[in-house]
C-alpha cells in the first residue's frame, strides 16, 4: 500500500441468496476488521426513526404503500456513510440489487473519492440450499432452532432445550418457495455479477462448507482487497 496516500474506508459488497449465510459472515467480518454491516432494511428503519430528511421522505413513500426509490436509498446511505463508526469501512448487504443501483452507488462513492474494494459472491448449490432451508423449524416455546436432517430433536417433536412440543415452520420455508426464491435471485443478480466482474472487483467463494472455513476464506479476500 502507498503510505503517502490517504486510506479511504473500505467498501465491501456481499452477494448471495437467502440462506447463504451473508448475515453470519458479515458479523464475523465486522468483528475482525472493525467494519460496519449496512443492510437496506436496517438503514431505512433507522433513518425513519431518526427523522432525517431522507428518512421522512422514505416514511411518506412507505405509508403510501409504495416502494422507496433508489434515490431515497442513496440519500440515506450517503448520510450513514458519513457517520463516525463507518470510518474503517462498511459491508453492504442487500444493496445494490440492480446495475442501475450499482451505478448510483459508484457515483455516491465517487463524491468522497471512494470505490468498491471487492464484491464477494457467496456461491451455493441450489439443491443443497433447498434442503437446508426447507428443513428448518424452531421451538415455539424458547426459539431453539432445529433441522429435519442436520439437527433433529433427540425425541421427535420435543424441544431438547425446554421440552416444548410447539414446533413451528415458516410458511415460506418449503421446497417450492425456496426454489423460486433462488431462481429469482440468480436472475436478479446475474447482471451484478457481470457488472462487478467487468470492474475487476468480483470474488467468488464456496458458501456450502463449514462456517469457520468460509469465514477464513472471506477474511483472506478482504485482506487482499483492502491492503
Amino acid at each position: 500500500m502507498d503510505m503517502g496516500t490517504t486510506i479511504s474506508p473500505a467498501v465491501l459488497i456481499l452477494l448471495g441468496p437467502p440462506g447463504a449465510g451473508k448475515g453470519t459472515q458479515a458479523r464475523m467480518l465486522e468483528e475482525r476488521f472493525g467494519l460496519v454491516q449496512l443492510s437496506t432494511g436496517d438503514l431505512l428503519r433507522a433513518a425513519v426513526a431518526a427523522g432525517t430528511k431522507a428518512g421522512k421522505a422514505a416514511k411518506a413513500v412507505m405509508e403510501a404503500g409504495e416502494l422507496v426509490s433508489d434515490q431515497i436509498v442513496i440519500d440515506i446511505l450517503r448520510d450513514r456513510l458519513s457517520a463516525a463508526d463507518c470510518a474503517n469501512g462498511v459491508i453492504l448487504d442487500g444493496f445494490p440489487r440492480t446495475t442501475v443501483q450499482a451505478q448510483a452507488l459508484d457515483d455516491l462513492l465517487a463524491e468522497s473519492r471512494q470505490q468498491i474494494n471487492t464484491a464477494i459472491s457467496l456461491d451455493v448449490d441450489d439443491a443443497a440450499m433447498v434442503k437446508r432451508i426447507s428443513g428448518r423449524f424452531t421451538c415455539g416455546g424458547c426459539g431453539e432452532g432445529f433441522h429435519d436432517s442436520f439437527k433433529p430433536p433427540v425425541k421427535d417433536g420435543v424441544c431438547d432445550k425446554c421440552g416444548s412440543t410447539d414446533m413451528k415452520r415458516r410458511a415460506d420455508d418449503n421446497a417450492e418457495t425456496v426454489g423460486a426464491r433462488l431462481e429469482a435471485y440468480h436472475a436478479q443478480t446475474a447482471p451484478l455479477i457481470a457488472y462487478y466482474g467487468d470492474k475487476g472487483v468480483l470474488k467468488s467463494i464456496d458458501a456450502m462448507g463449514e462456517i469457520d472455513t468460509i469465514a477464513a476464506n472471506m477474511a483472506t479476500l478482504v485482506d487482499q482487497a483492502t491492503s
